[in-house]
């Protein structure tokens, strides 16, 4: 059964190939001239091409035909090609039996067959060439009557009888004409089966309308033709047309250098209508998605398949094709032209390809250096591939640099290699921090800053290269030539990549001196306080050699409960708002209301205050009075994220806070 699925789903896209075939044609056929070459020439007289409009008429009968072919269901489209093929073996027949016929009136001998060796091997090939036509045509309409397609075996029985040759010729046409007769009404017979297929269509497409919608129509006719998988077959097909049409053409293999031109100017012979365009869309898509799973595949194997993620479909390469070729008109250029245009918009989609690729692995490489694993092979492959995203970027830069007149469009495509290349080395300088941090054996006080530090210098950077982009691109437009078309993409670019940027990283700025402010006016709880908590910090699950207290009494270490205050202003345990009850002091050891210095005992403030100390007999005021602290037996791995400082591990329930 998967066998028979697959061959009908082949059957489904290459019986489909030839009606888009020629819907290209079509549209490549000029009509206006090629009726200006016939009125030039000596067919002029003839009648078939002395009405112009007739040939329109059949112009757009012929698309009507191929989008008929397009969009019959598979069943249909089966027996119309099996029909297609019984004419051209009936076509066959009738060839073989005319050259038989022209053989014999050549040669002139109307004698026994068996007296003459070439008569014999002329009719031992004829009437072989005859059998094996008839059994064709039975077996492909799945009929016993061989005899309705024997027609042409007529002329070889009349020569096996000695008939004379003039008699053998008028036999032949009576055979031509028998099988015409038949085909004729093969097809009158069959001519309200078009009618009936397009009445139950019809049908068929308002119902779905009715209860689904246009949408979803939509989306079947889209499934069932497999237009990507179908449109990509057609352009491969053209494309290999092309290339063995120019090497048939050609003795000498071309040089190195002729095998790139070559490689473009077949490209652009194949984008030159909006078929073929759409061809070389869905191409590039399947081309982006296989690179892209290979990617996935080389950092985690068969894993990867288990996770896929949508945005990694290729379409995004598919697409920037094809808005870049629709707003450059690329099929109404000359074959030059559009090859040199076309190197320019595959570099921009190799560059969009790149961007992916680092999508894939930036996270997997973070992981892999965060984690324990010491598997030499998946590190080598991680840091292999991002050193090739590294390189690979900025080498495409120069060298489209050295082919290029520099320009705004091109300072922008190579501006777009240049911040792959830069988060690259971002990604690489964190692995090493966390690589570096693992072999340390205990976690780096201000790891927190310094992969800051590495993120906000690379992101700086990227902010430096697109105001240098939006300067030359402002430049060029208030000295050179302005386009409207210019001024928006300066717009856009200035403000998606220039001022979002600096207004993320200005408030991510602001977050973290905010957070810094707040760990500043915790007090810091002292050794007696410590060893009276006796706990671990519940964001890290780690000791806590040093900890503040948040107004609320929880102990946290210093550097992680900063990281929890980029993302909100609460305690992690309680929940409570910490933005309100933190008040500003005046001075080091000054300390928030409620909350014991850190040098000082609880029960001396006590007695300084001179509250009435009551003593409660029950076992529950005990507890309310003095909450036993939370103990945790087990004290797992480092849970917090150390790239947005969000932890891992959700808060715990805590009784002694009313949560």
């Amino acid at each position: 059964m998967a066998m028979k699925a697959r061959v009908e789903a082949v059957l489904n896209v290459g019986l489909r190939i030839p009606s888009i075939m020629l819907l290209d044609v079509l549209y490549r056929w000029d009509v206006s001239s090629f009726f200006q070459k016939i009125q030039r020439s000596s067919l002029n007289n003839n009648p078939l091409f002395q009405y112009k409009y007739i040939a329109l008429y059949l112009h757009y009968v012929g698309y009507i035909l191929s989008v008929v072919l397009l969009t019959l269901p598979r069943q249909h489209l089966v027996q119309l090609y099996l029909y297609v093929l019984t004419a051209l073996l009936l076509f066959a027949g009738h060839q073989l039996s005319r050259d038989y016929v022209r053989g014999e009136l050549d040669s002139g001998y109307e004698g026994p067959l068996y007296l003459e060796p070439l008569s014999m091997n002329r009719f031992t090939t004829a009437l072989i060439g005859q059998v094996v036509v008839c059994t064709l045509c039975s077996c492909v309409m799945q009929t016993k009557q061989i005899w309705l397609f024997s027609a042409h075996l007529l002329p070889l029985v009349a020569r096996l009888c000695l008939v004379p040759l003039e008699t053998i010729v008028f036999i032949n046409r009576f055979a031509m004409i028998f099988t015409g007769l038949e085909v004729l009404y093969f097809i009158a017979s069959n001519l309200l089966v078009p009618y009936n297929l397009a009445k139950t269509a019809y049908r068929e497409l308002v119902q779905v309308v009715e209860v689904y919608g246009l949408l979803a129509l939509g989306m079947s006719l889209w499934n069932q033709l497999v237009l990507p998988v179908l449109f990509m077959c057609f352009w491969l097909v053209l494309f290999a047309l092309q290339i063995y049409t120019y090497f048939s053409t050609r003795d000498q293999p071309p040089s190195r250098e002729r095998l790139l031109f070559l490689f473009l100017t077949s490209i652009a012979e194949c984008c030159s209508t909006p078929y073929s365009l759409l061809g070389l869309v869905f191409t590039v898509s399947f081309v982006a998605l296989g690179v892209l799973t290979l990617c996935k595949f080389y950092l985690q194997g068969y894993r990867a398949f288990m996770n896929d993620n949508t945005m990694h479909r290729g379409m995004t390469e598919g697409i920037t094709l094809l808005i870049l070729a629709v707003q450059t008109g690329l099929i109404e250029l000359q074959v030059i032209h559009r090859a040199f245009l076309l190197s320019i918009i595959l570099f921009v989609v190799v560059a969009s390809i790149l961007q992916s690729m680092l999508e894939i692995a930036d996270p997997i490489v973070l992981a892999l250096g965060a984690s324990k694993d010491k598997s030499l092979w998946k590190h080598f492959r991680a840091v292999s591939l991002c050193l090739f995203l590294l390189v690979f970027p900025a080498y495409m830069a120069y060298m489209i640099c050295q082919f290029f007149r520099m320009d705004f469009w091109l300072l922008i495509i190579i501006s777009s290699s240049i911040l792959t290349s830069l988060q690259v080395l971002g990604t690489l300088l964190i692995y090493i921090l966390f690589v570096v941090e693992e072999f340390r054996k205990a976690p780096v006080e201000n790891m927190d800053e310094v992969i800051y530090c590495v993120n906000g210098t690379y992101r700086l950077l990227e902010f430096l290269v697109a105001v240098c982009v939006v300067a030359y691109g402002v430049s060029e437009t208030l000295f050179g030539e302005w386009t409207v078309m210019g001024s928006t993409i300066i717009l856009v670019h200035s403000y998606y990549n220039v001022w979002l940027r600096a207004q993320l990283g200005w408030q991510s700025f602001l977050l973290r001196r905010d957070a810094v402010h707040k760990i500043q006016n915790m007090p810091t709880a002292s050794t007696l306080q410590l060893q009276q908590h006796n706990d671990i910090c519940s964001i890290c699950f780690q000791d806590m050699k040093s900890a503040v207290i948040t107004p609320c009494s929880h102990f946290f270490h210093a550097a992680c409960l900063k990281k929890w205050l980029y993302v909100q202003e609460t305690c992690p345990l309680c929940h409570g708002q910490l933005k309100s009850q933190l008040q500003p002091t005046s001075s080091p050891g000054a300390t928030t209301q409620g909350t014991p210095p850190a040098n000082q005992n609880p029960a001396e403030v006590e007695q300084e205050q001179g509250e009435p100390q009551v003593e409660l007999d029950t076992e529950e005021g005990t507890q309310a009075k003095n909450p036993p602290p939370i103990k945790t037996s087990a004290k797992p791995e480092l849970g917090t994220d150390l790239l947005s400082g969000r932890s891992k591990i959700q808060p715990k329930e805590c009784d002694h806070c009313n949560i």
